[in-house]
Formats: C-alpha cells, structure tokens, sequence
C-alpha cells in the first residue's frame, strides 16, 4: 500500500502534504524587457520576410521552460497542474516561480561549472577539487549574486584558500580556487581562459604567433597573461599544480622563444591605472566587469541567450570579435540586452525571465526548412545530466545518489557518474546533437531503464497498472504526461490503446496487458520528444 500511495503521489493523483510559500510574483520589468526583445525581432521578420511558428502548445512549453531554467522535465503532479490552471498569465507565474526554486541554483551550476571548469568532466583529481567550486557556485546562484560579483570573486580568488580543498574539516566548502588549479595557475591558461568565457573572445589563437587573418596579435594575448604573471605554484607531480602565493608588484611577461618582455595590457588597448597594494588580478577583474567595459555584458547575455535558444545571436559564441566564421544574427537586440543587463547590476534572474517570456522563446518547434532570426524554436538535445534527472522524474522514484558529491571517490553509488560518461556531449552546440550507439542501448535495455520500465519494480508503472480507478484512456494519459509532458493526440491515444487490446488476447491476458503498458511507457522513453528539448 506504501508502494502505491507514493506511486500515485507520483502520477498526480494523490496530493503530498506539503505546504508551499507564496509563489513569486513576474517581474514588470522583465515583462517590458520580453516586449523590446519580441518587437525588435517582429520588426527583423518582417524586414526579411519570415513568418514565424505557431505558439507553443501549453505541454510543449511547459517541457522546454523546465529543461532550461530547472534541468529536468517536470513531474505528473506539475504537469497536469500547469495544463489545467486557466490563468492567462500561467506561463509568467511559472518562470517566475522556476527561478526561485532550488533546482534553478543547481541547474544552474552544472551549466556554468561545465563552461568555466570543463577540466573536472574529465579529470578524475580536478572532479575531487570541483566539488567546492560547485558549492561555491551553487550558493551564488541560490543569492542571486549579481554576474558582474561572481566573475570578480573567481579572478580575485586568495590564493590561501587551498587548504579548502584538503582540509578534511573544510574540504568541499564553498571556494573559486579550483579554477587555478585546472588551469595549472599558469598565465596563459588563465588568460584564454577567462577571454573566452568573460569577454566572448579567442585570444588564445595568437598565443604563438600572429594570424594574418585575427584581429588579435601575440602581444595583445601575453599582454592579457601579464595580469597572472605573480602567480606562483608547485608542481606535486601527475600534472597536479598547486597555486601558492601571489606577488602583488609583477605585471609583465616574457613571450616565450623572444627576448621580449610585455606588461599587462587590456585587450582593447586601454593602459591599467596601477594603484598600491591592488593586485593586478583585481585591476583584471575591475576591468571586465565595469559598466563600460565593451564585451563582458554582451559576451554574457549572448551566452544566456544561446543556453535558452540553443543559438546566440553572435556566433560562435566564444568568438564574438575577429573570428572569420562569426555570424551576427541581430546586433541591435544584443546590444539592447546587453545594456538592460547591466543597468539591472547583472540581474541573471531578470535576464533568463525576460528571455522566456518573449513570445520568440514561447514559439512551437514545428515545421521544416531553416527557422531564421529565431523564428521558431531549435530542437536542442538533452545534456547527459538533463537526462539522468529527467528520467527520474519520469519514473517517479527519487533520485537517492544525486545529491551524493562525494559517492564518485568513497565508492558510493556512482550510476549518475557512470551514466554521465556514457552522455558526455558530443559538440558544444546543443543543436547538432548526436545519439551514440552506447547512449542507445543504455537507454534501450541498460539496468536504470530496465528497472524503471519493468511492472514489478517501477513505482509509476505499478501505480498507473494497478489503479483501480484509472482505465485505459487515463492510463495512457499519465504515461504521456509522465514523460512528454502533454497528452496524447487522437492518433496517438487510438494507436496505444489498440496495441495493448491485441497484446492482451493471448493465453494470460492480464500479465500480456500489464507488459504491453510497459512497453509503451518504454517507446516513449526512447522516442526523440523524450531526449530532445523542442
């Protein structure tokens, strides 16, 4: 009885005792923002002649805004609540309520860890000291800490922080140092680093020589590396560099194989104003993330933009000035962004608000042919940790060995870990994903999906057979809702329920009827609308 009750609490059926907060209420601010966006974009299509998609349907909304903004697709309960609530302005109350949940500060987290520190997905030692660099970046997140506050507290980071990470009373506290660890504390990894991810900007091309056809030059890269140049580490062996100390007064740099000696340069050619006992890194810092500074905003709602669209509106976007291949899509929109962005002191929250509640976010995925200027959404491919969590949430049982950082090194339950290596992204663009033969078969017949399929082991499956208030059609229904988050067309309603009457004619009609139900629940498992963001 135990089983069931939780299996129906899983489908929807059954109301858990629980007691919510107020929801937060949209943001007006962010409501003018989505109007800008959608009439600067209006006017772009109409300019060029493009008829946009048809809005999406409420299910196919409902999918995509919590795939973005949570990292997993939601549950039974909260899509039949969000599909029956007849309120015009549901979908605002949803993303308003989705940025205040815990799952957006750990969605969150796994995004900007993966961007910033994208060592610790394939470094076992690196893996170990990002656990403190997630906790650090979970809990901005979880304040809402302005952009511009995170990105200066990373480049500013003491460097005796690193008993942190060893420390068996400290270790896995929250703390930027890892990121000084995965870059070797060497001025250059630093520099390509931090150009890239902060500024939109390749720089590490000219690291060696200068490229007839870049906009940057060599001493423009080791002029960047000069603000790194105090760091001093030691090397412990294994390719395990451990940053010491810092000297306050070095600003300069040798280029490697010349005689020539470079001083800390920004990359626009303006000179640092030196003042005492301010550290190079924090004149670094201060510059990236001031007001004026001509890349940091833009590069920063360019890359929100492409983690809500699948495509930014430059690209590529860690190549935004000077790369051959780079493609402006809308310059007008972006600067837009970029100067409401900064005037709401780096506001993440306001940003991804405003983009998912521009109609241009909330347009359908389908149709053929190119969708230019984002007049319908891109199909986008689930990241490994999307699906993990998602099929949780899809079989009802709670994931037990998420929450587990430390189960990768204490020999805990590693399947979130070994399902991750299995789904580690193919291509950096979400919308040219691919489908491996491993990632198949896992998802065919692998021991998590076999489980969660199976009538005598999966809760959900157990509650939506074993009802007894439930008939075919309402069956059907949660097993729709459960994974694709809408409900099942005509066809595909007349389709399930016809398989499952001719399954169940055979010698043992009960156990055949019981299977074919499965077998359903595990088509749409496996089906492209399960591993794809539409």
């Amino acid at each position: 009885m135990i089983r069931i009750a939780y299996g129906l609490i899983a489908l929807g059926l059954l109301a858990a005792q629980t007691t919510a907060a107020d929801p937060p209420k949209p943001s007006t601010e962010a409501a003018a923002l989505s109007a800008k966006v959608d009439a600067l974009l209006a006017a772009a299509w109409k300019d060029k002649n493009i008829t946009a998609a048809d809005p999406a349907a409420d299910g196919e909304f409902l999918r995509r805004v919590y795939l973005d903004l949570a990292g997993r697709i939601p549950s039974i309960t909260e899509a039949r609540a969000f599909i029956a609530d007849a309120r015009a302005d549901k979908r605002s109350r949803l993303i308003a309520e989705l940025l205040n949940r815990p799952t957006y500060a750990k969605h969150m987290t796994t995004v900007w860890r993966r961007l910033i520190l994208p060592e610790a997905d394939t470094n076992l030692q690196f893996s170990f000291i990002a656990i403190g660099f997630d906790a650090w970046l979970k809990e901005k997140f979880a304040k809402n800490a302005g952009y511009d506050q995170l990105v200066k507290e990373l480049l500013t980071a003491a460097m005796d922080q690193n008993n942190q990470l060893f420390n068996a009373s400290t270790i896995g506290q929250p703390t930027p140092i890892a990121y000084y660890f995965a870059k070797e504390a060497k001025p250059e990894n630093l520099a390509s680093s931090s150009a890239r991810v902060f500024l939109g900007l390749r720089l590490e091309c000219a690291q060696c020589h200068d490229h007839p056809f870049s906009t940057w030059t060599r001493d423009q890269f080791w002029g960047l590396a000069a603000f790194f140049a105090g760091l001093r580490a030691q090397d412990r062996g294994e390719g395990f560099v451990i940053p010491e100390k810092e000297l306050l007064d070095r600003r300069e740099l040798s280029i490697p194989g010349t005689d020539r000696v470079v001083q800390a340069t920004f990359p626009d050619g303006a000179e640092p104003q030196w003042r005492f006992k301010v550290g190079p890194r924090q004149t670094l810092a201060e510059w990236i993330t001031h007001k004026d500074n001509p890349y940091f905003a833009r590069a920063t709602v360019n890359r929100m933009w492409a983690h809500m669209f699948g495509i930014g509106l430059v690209e590529p976007v860690d190549e935004m000035v000077g790369g051959q291949d780079t493609k402006i899509y809308h310059a007008e929109l972006l600067d837009h962004l970029a100067k409401a962005f900064t005037e709401h002191k780096y506001d993440m929250k306001y940003l991804f608000e405003a983009i998912a509640g521009t109609k241009a976010y909330q347009l359908s995925s389908r149709g053929s042919g190119a969708a230019p200027l984002y007049s319908r959404q891109p199909l986008r491919g689930l990241t490994g940790e999307q699906l993990y969590d998602s099929l949780f949430v899809a079989t009802g049982q709670p994931d037990v060995t998420g929450e587990d950082p430390f189960a990768l090194f204490t020999g805990g339950n590693n399947s979130r870990n070994d399902f991750l290596t299995k789904f580690g992204r193919q291509t950096n663009k979400p919308t040219e994903h691919e489908t491996s033969i491993i990632q198949a078969l896992t998802l065919m017949n692998g021991q998590f999906v076999g489980a969660a399929t199976s009538p005598t082991k999966s809760e959900l499956l157990s509650a939506v057979i074993e009802a007894p208030f439930l008939d075919e059609k309402t069956r059907i229904e949660a097993i729709y809702l459960a994974t694709v988050s809408r409900m099942p067309t005509e066809k595909e309603l007349e389709k399930a329920e016809s398989f499952i009457s001719r399954s169940a004619s055979g010698k043992d009609p009960k156990k055949a009827r019981t299977e074919a139900i499965a077998d359903v629940f595990w088509a749409l498992i496996n089906s492209t609308e399960f591993v794809f963001n539409h």
